[in-house]
């Protein structure tokens, strides 16, 4: 996948606040509009790494995952992960946030009750993440590459 591609959406989203959820979905689908050219051309290029095994090719349905790129000072130091999914993950914490780009790919998935766009979640936020209704693939992107395992 091609880091400089995702130049212009990590910038921005470094400047995001993560602790207004909403707020931030909606000003990332105002500046990034997932209908866009531009994240369609994103969606295109991931799913074409996922039908190419590049991607997604860890762990066995429902959920495969891979890492995309460890946090480094040329991704801002965000950390993303692909993760191709029909069902539930592990339960999981974001100290510093996590940010969302959701691909349908079969029936009409929702992902945490979400449709596919971006899905937004909070510093310190916990969650199980769960895709229903369908196959979404995703890739998120997680500041400081911070990401916990939660028991429980």
């Amino acid at each position: 996948m091609k880091l400089n591609a995702l130049e212009p959406l990590l910038s921005f989203a470094k400047g995001l606040d993560l602790n207004n959820p909403n707020a931030a979905r909606d000003e990332l689908e105002k500046q990034f509009p997932f209908h866009g050219e531009e994240m369609q051309e994103l969606k295109a290029e991931l799913i074409a790494e996922l039908e190419a095994g590049r991607i997604c090719n860890n762990g066995e349905d429902p959920l495969r995952y891979s890492r995309v790129f460890k946090p480094s000072p040329a991704t801002l130091n965000f950390s993303s992960d692909a993760v191709f999914m029909n069902g539930a993950g592990p339960k999981h914490r974001h100290p510093d946030g996590e940010i969302d780009f959701c691909i349908a790919m079969e029936g009409e998935p929702r992902f945490d009750g979400n449709p596919e766009g971006w899905v937004v979640y909070g510093e310190d936020s916990v969650h199980v993440p769960t895709v229903t209704d369908g196959r979404m693939l995703i890739l998120y992107l997680l500041p400081n590459g911070a990401f916990e395992f939660v028991k429980g």
